[in-house]
C-alpha cells in the first residue's frame, strides 16, 4: 500500500449532503481495506454524520459547502476532516447545560478517545475552520 491515500469530496451544505458523505466515507474504508462490519465503520460513520450535520446546520447559510478530507497515512492513521468557511469555530458546551442540541462535539470527542484517537479544529487560509479526527487505523481496522 501506499504510504498516504487520499481522497475528498465537497457537497452542498444541505441536509441530503449528510447521507452523502457518510456513504463516501463508508465505502473508501472498504476499498482502503477495513471490514465493512467492523465496528470502527459505525464509529466513523457516526462522526461524519455529526461533523457534516455540524457543517450544514451551525454556518448558518454562511458556508455554502463542505468538504470532507480522508486520509491514510502508512496504514497508521486515518485521519478524516470536514471543512467550511464559516470562521465560527465550534463551541464546547458545559456539561450541565440542558439543551436539545449542541452534543455533536462531545459525542465525537468521546468516540476519537474510546478509539484512541483526538479531535483538533485548524483554521483554513481563507478564514473558516476545519475539523478534524484521526484514529488508529490499526484500531479503526478491527
Amino acid at each position: 500500500m501506499a504510504d498516504r491515500q487520499e481522497a475528498s469530496i465537497t457537497l452542498p451544505s444541505a441536509p441530503a449532503s449528510v447521507a452523502a458523505a457518510r456513504r463516501y466515507v463508508c465505502e473508501l474504508l472498504t476499498e482502503w481495506g477495513m471490514p465493512q462490519d467492523a465496528s470502527a465503520v459505525h464509529t466513523v460513520r457516526l462522526i461524519v454524520s455529526e461533523l457534516t450535520t455540524n457543517a450544514v446546520l451551525h454556518t448558518f447559510g454562511q458556508s455554502p459547502t463542505f468538504t470532507v478530507d480522508v486520509r491514510l497515512e502508512r496504514d497508521e492513521r486515518l485521519c478524516v476532516g470536514v471543512t467550511d468557511s464559516h470562521p465560527r469555530w465550534p463551541q464546547r458546551l458545559p456539561a450541565a447545560v440542558q439543551e436539545d442540541n449542541g452534543r455533536g462535539m462531545v459525542i465525537i470527542r468521546h468516540l476519537a478517545a474510546e478509539s484512541g484517537g483526538r479531535l483538533s479544529v485548524t483554521p483554513t487560509a481563507e478564514g473558516g475552520k476545519t475539523v478534524w479526527i484521526i484514529l488508529p487505523w490499526a484500531a479503526a481496522a478491527r
